[in-house]
């Protein structure tokens, strides 16, 4: 196997686009995710967020551009892109009558993982995400913010180097949200785990985050968020104004 290029990025999106019928969904987006860096994919509901996903996990076919995972395309060689790859949907997917440790035994089953290697894969998880002591209780029993913990306890069980989050804290409470992005923000300092953060909320961002922009189907800005916030303004305002004059330059 050859060895895998230092400067290759986690995710690198080139002139993807996708429509459903007439309706152009994503237009020419390009971006990449550098290696173990906290990117956020900002955008409102409709932009194109969430189609954007689906072709990066091959829900969707990508029939225009192309998506590489750690340098491969996953429309040519689907399983070694994707082994690099967990994924939180911003739908949740757990399974209500199993046990915390059920789903995560059941996931890791799919991945090739059981035995003895499941069972102290698992354990150390649920340490990772604070929920040792949950392991026993059926999902529905568990809070938002819990059930989201065990979602991204589920998306590492197969030790990926890259972590998509889709609106993960879409319907939690600002505590749950707060705790659930630093959990993320821990997996990339410690573990070294690139992520894309999806997201239309903009507490979820820091200054020197890099945030792409999309809007309509396009990124119509990319930069830090304190670049694209510029001084004295917020990042807040600053989309605003962004996605007001691409509407303004489309209409």
């Amino acid at each position: 196997m050859m060895e895998e290029p230092q400067g290759v990025p986690a995710l690198d999106v080139a002139g993807v686009s996708h429509s459903f019928g007439r309706r152009r969904a994503l237009d020419d987006v390009s971006f990449q995710v550098p290696r173990g860096r906290f990117v956020a994919l900002l955008g409102p509901n409709g932009a194109g967020k969430t189609t954007l996903f689906s072709l990066v996990t091959r829900l969707y076919a990508c029939r225009s551009g192309a998506v590489r995972i750690f340098g491969q395309d996953v429309s040519r060689a689907p399983s070694a892109a994707l082994g690099e790859l967990g994924v939180v949907f911003q739908s949740r997917t757990l399974d209500l009558d199993l046990t915390v440790r059920q789903n995560l035994i059941y996931h890791a089953a799919l991945h090739g993982l059981a035995g003895a290697a499941s069972a102290v894969r698992i354990t150390g998880l649920l340490a990772l995400v604070g929920l040792q002591e949950r392991a026993n209780d059926k999902v529905r029993t568990l809070s938002g913010g819990q059930a989201r913990r065990v979602e991204i306890a589920r998306a590492l069980v197969h030790r990926p180097r890259l972590l998509l989050l889709d609106e993960a804290t879409v319907g939690l409470d600002l505590a749950s949200r707060r705790a659930i992005v630093a959990l993320v923000r821990d997996l990339v300092r410690e573990e070294g785990l690139a992520v894309l953060w999806a997201t239309h909320i903009f507490d979820e961002v820091t200054a020197t985050d890099e945030v792409h922009v999309l809007h309509r189907g396009r990124i119509i800005a990319a930069g830090t968020a304190a670049d694209l916030a510029g001084e004295g303004a917020s990042l807040e305002a600053a989309f605003r104004a962004l996605t007001e004059r691409d509407e303004g330059e489309a209409a």
